[in-house]
Formats: structure tokens, sequence, C-alpha cells
């Protein structure tokens, strides 16, 4: 059985993670419905014995809807559906079997709804209230001014502390959650395979349709015996895996400062940061930021699409910010615009300036812009625009970065004396120099 929702995914408590519980929720909340409405059906065929043909059409109605709900296991849909059918034509005997359906729909399903699913919606409402208490400490961590050591020190306790409960609390409810997609399946057909070896029993009258029915049914009785082994091993892997996790060293408040350019997937790093908006209000949101095909994008939920916060990483630089009142800030900078951000911790800070760095480094490597070689003893951001010692297919690699800052407004003219069409720039400062101005430049060595 492939796994819901993962483990691993669930330490990072990512979007992907949030959108994959919201997806299982919905999916449980569903079944429970259904699950609900067969066993009260089969209630109601035996409390109307009068009735029953009546009852049992309806409850056969009900096994239907819950193998059209079952389209994606093949096994409890074909099961369930061949099973109606039969059941439907047993319908003309007239035989009510009240105790044997009693026993093997109406107790072992509603024993499934109110133990197994009791306790996935008790550690569903832990998880919930666990999740609120980590999301109001991790605002309240980084509110908390520099200069007060005593609040500072309060809040990183109350942050590691709501971290660590939130993290075990989580794994359990990750458990819980793929125990309960094992143990269904077999629940389902065990109730129903019960049900219906009660008819063959007891059915005289329907004895040639049952044995057209007999082999299928004793071939699914051997898949269940199979599905119960695996469930039984599944359960038994998923317990050692949780066990493995909850063995690991917690302590540290960051749960990933690696970054990796040369990811499969593109993203460099990815992971929460504060964003300070660019409204009058200066407003502080927490958001999903990654570093993916050379820009910085964030996202506030799975579902949406990202937003450019740097459309080039050429073109920007990133710094400390140590003139703000909070902690762990750094600013990336493009031409056209700034972008405050804020790390959990100061070690958050240092890996992201470094992943934003290194991509920088990256993206000129990739691109393999020879246009904008520079001098090996001046500024590795200043490369010259004079196109004429230049082959066109050098050209034609840096065309993009440098018609961006070209395009900038001002650049038009030298950023230090004026002139006219100037033929050198700064890529990611986003200015232009006259050959004079960036001679000066590099023979100081500051940045061109």
């Amino acid at each position: 059985m492939k796994m819901t929702v993962d483990f691993e995914e669930c330490l990072k408590d990512s979007p992907r993670f949030r959108a994959a519980l919201e997806e299982v929720e919905g999916d449980v909340a569903e079944l429970e419905l259904k699950l609900d409405k067969l066993v009260k059906l089969c209630i109601a065929m035996i409390d109307t014995g009068k009735a029953f043909c009546v009852a049992n059409k309806q409850f056969m109605n009900g096994i239907r809807d819950l193998a059209q709900y079952s389209s994606n296991d093949t096994v409890v849909e074909t099961s369930l559906t061949k099973f109606s059918d039969s059941l439907q034509e047993m319908i003309n005997f007239h035989t009510i079997l009240f105790d044997q359906t009693q026993r093997s729909i109406k107790a072992q399903l509603q024993n499934f709804v109110k133990e197994d699913l009791r306790k996935f919606k008790d550690a569903k409402k832990q998880f919930e209230k666990v999740s609120e208490e980590k999301e109001n400490a991790l605002v309240k961590n980084a509110q908390v001014q520099r200069n007060k050591q005593h609040e500072v020190e309060e809040a990183t306790n109350i942050l590691t502390a709501t971290r660590k409960c939130f993290r075990h609390i989580a794994l359990d409810y990750v458990l819980q959650i793929n125990v309960l997609q094992s143990k269904r399946r077999s629940e389902i057909l065990k109730s129903m395979l019960s049900f219906m070896y009660a008819h063959l029993a007891f059915f005289h009258q329907g004895y040639d349709l049952f044995s057209e029915l007999g082999p299928y049914m004793k071939d699914l009785g051997a898949q269940l015996d199979r599905l119960v082994v695996d469930a039984a091993k599944e359960k038994r892997e998923m317990e050692q895996k949780h066990s493995t996790i909850q063995q690991k060293d917690f302590s540290s408040d960051d749960s990933k400062l690696e970054y990796n350019v040369d990811a499969a997937n593109g993203i460099v790093m990815e992971g929460y940061l504060f964003k300070r908006a660019s409204n009058a209000f200066k407003t502080w949101n927490r958001r999903w930021f990654s570093i993916q095909n050379n820009q910085l994008v964030y996202q506030k939920k799975f579902k949406d699409n990202p937003t450019v916060v740097v459309e080039d990483l050429r073109l920007c630089t990133v710094k400390h910010c140590e003139d703000i009142e909070r902690r762990f800030c750094f600013e990336v900078v493009s031409p056209t615009k700034s972008c405050m951000l804020q790390a959990d911790s100061e070690k958050l800070r240092q890996a992201w300036i470094k992943a934003v760095q290194t991509s920088i480094a990256t993206a000129y490597r990739e691109k393999g812009d020879e246009s904008e070689k520079l001098d090996k003893k001046s500024s590795p951001s200043t490369g010259s625009l004079d196109s004429g010692n230049e082959s066109k297919d050098k050209l034609l690699k840096g065309e993009s970065a440098l018609q961006r800052v070209q395009c900038i407004p001002g650049n038009a003219s030298c950023c230090d004396c004026g002139l006219a069409d100037p033929r050198w720039a700064s890529i990611n400062l986003g200015i232009t120099l006259c050959i004079e101005c960036s001679g000066i430049h590099r023979w100081v060595g500051l940045p061109g």
C-alpha cells in the first residue's frame, strides 16, 4: 500500500503536507458517511422484516454507492458490485437472516466506525490544537524585540517546546491516518464477505445462483488473507519507521538547513520565511519560499501559483539587515525593488543567504555569458557592453541579462559621470558605466 501521507513531509509541515492532510480528512469524512449510511440501511432491513424486500433493495443501493466510492480500488469495487448484483436477485426469495446480518454487517462496521474512526478524530483534534499553538509560538517568537533578552529567551523556549510537541503529535497523526487507510479495505471486505457467506448457507432457493458466485468468493477470501498479512506487515514497517523518526534529535529548531543547486526537481532550497509587505503598514506575513529556475518565489497555499519575488537572480544581491528591531532579517535587492525577509533563526538566515549567493553564481555559470566576463582583477559584477570584438554567439548568450539592465530607467547614461551611451554594466547592481569610470572602479577594487 502506498502511504497516503509521508512521514518526512510531515516534519517540514509544508503546504504539500497540509494539502495531503486536507485531502485525507475529506476522504475519511466521506468514508464515515458511506459506512454510517450502510449500517443504518442494514438496521432498517432487520427492524422492518415485513418490508424486507424494500429495505434490502435500499441496502443494495448503499452497497453500490460504496462500490462507486471505491472506484480507485479494483478489488473492493469489483467485489461490492458483484455482490450487490447477486443480492438483487435474492430479493425474490423472501428469506431473511437477521441474526447473521446483524453479526456480519452491523456489528463489524459499527465497531470500525466507533473505534478506528474515533481514534482518527481524536488524533485530528490533538493535531489541530498543537498546530495552532505552534503558529502562535512562531508569531510571538518573530515579534519579540532583540533588545528584550528575557522575552527573547522565553519566546525561544516556548517555540522549541511547541515544535517538539508538534512533531511528535503530527507523527502520531500521520501514523493513525496510514494505519486507517490500510485497515479499512480489509474491514469492508471482511464484513461483506461474511454477509455473503451467510446468504450462501441459508438461502437454499438461491443455491444455484451462489454456486456460480462461490468460486469468486473463495478467491476473494484468499485475497483477503493476503491483504490481512500485508496490512500487518505494513503496520509493523510504519511503526518501525515512526519509532525511528521519533528517536531522531529534535533539539534543534531548524528542521532543514541544506540547499542543493543540483536538485532533480530544480528547487535549490525551500522553507518558511516572514516577508515584510511593501504597503504603508509594513506588515509581516509568513510564506513558503523557494529558490527555483534562477528565481526567488513564494506561495501562501500549495495550490496557489508561485509569486515571483526576483525574476532573475543574476540581477540581485543579498545582504544582512541589522538596522531593524526584528531578528534574523536579510534583504534581497534587485535593480527595481527590494524584499525584506526574516528567518526563524540565525542558522536559517545564513543558510538562505548562502543559498541565494550560490544560486546567483550558478545562474551565471549556466548562462555561460562570455560577453559579461570580467577582467580577473576586476569586480565579478562588471561586464562590457561593447560588441565590436565579440562574436554573435557570445552576445546572444548574455542578451537577456544585459537588456534587462539597459532597460532600467536612468541607465542611458553613466551612473558616475553622466556620459551618454555607456558601454559597461554592473549586472547585479543594475547600473551602467562608461569605459573610464569602469576602469577606475576596477583599479581601486570597488564593485562595478
